[in-house]
């Protein structure tokens, strides 16, 4: 079967990856406040959990939901962030279809902060109550990296204006006009 190539040359479709409390969305929110419109924004949570609520398994519905979000927001002209835990193994061939499928330039970012750290952040987050040390110890899987070295490596001690700077500059986001939509 053919492959569909998605979005234009000038689309970006970044990917945030990285254990609960990582940063992952805020980084995703303070690139799309820097852009502005024309930045959609594909969060794994809000997709997998709000809109399916559904438990993150291999082969699972979310995964292909995700992977046409991101394709229809690409073809439609906008530029994507897709943020999630994206575990390699469940994710990873999808995720690897995307950037091999899309037109335009694609940036994988890994952000690798420690166990005692996600628990130090997770403590200052809006849902802390909702789950605990435990089901995070059960999530977290140190430097779950998809194959092929296709990710920076992003680590703890980069703050997050620092990193939002970072990706949009690696992207070409920051030379690019917001869209008017």
């Amino acid at each position: 079967m053919a492959r569909v190539k998605v979005g234009t040359a000038e689309t970006r479709l970044v990917l945030l990856r990285g254990n609960s409390a990582s940063g992952k969305s805020s980084i995703a929110s303070g690139l799309r406040e820097r852009f502005g419109r024309g930045l959609a924004l594909a969060g794994q949570d809000n997709l997998r959990r709000t809109v399916l609520r559904e438990r993150d398994r291999p082969g699972a519905a979310n995964i292909g939901l995700i992977d046409a979000v991101v394709r229809y927001s690409l073809d439609a002209g906008y530029h994507v962030v897709l943020e999630g835990i994206l575990y390699a193994d469940h994710y990873g061939p999808m995720l690897m279809r995307l950037r091999e499928d899309h037109r335009g330039r694609t940036h994988c970012s890994y952000l690798d902060i420690d166990f005692d750290e996600t628990l130090r952040r997770h403590a200052t987050k809006p849902q802390a109550d909702e789950y605990g040390e435990a089901e995070l110890r059960d999530w977290y899987r140190p430097r779950d990296l998809l194959p092929g070295g296709t990710e920076s490596v992003i680590g703890p001690d980069s703050a997050l204006t620092a990193t939002t700077a970072r990706i949009m500059t690696e992207t070409g986001l920051s030379g690019l006009p917001p869209l008017d939509r």
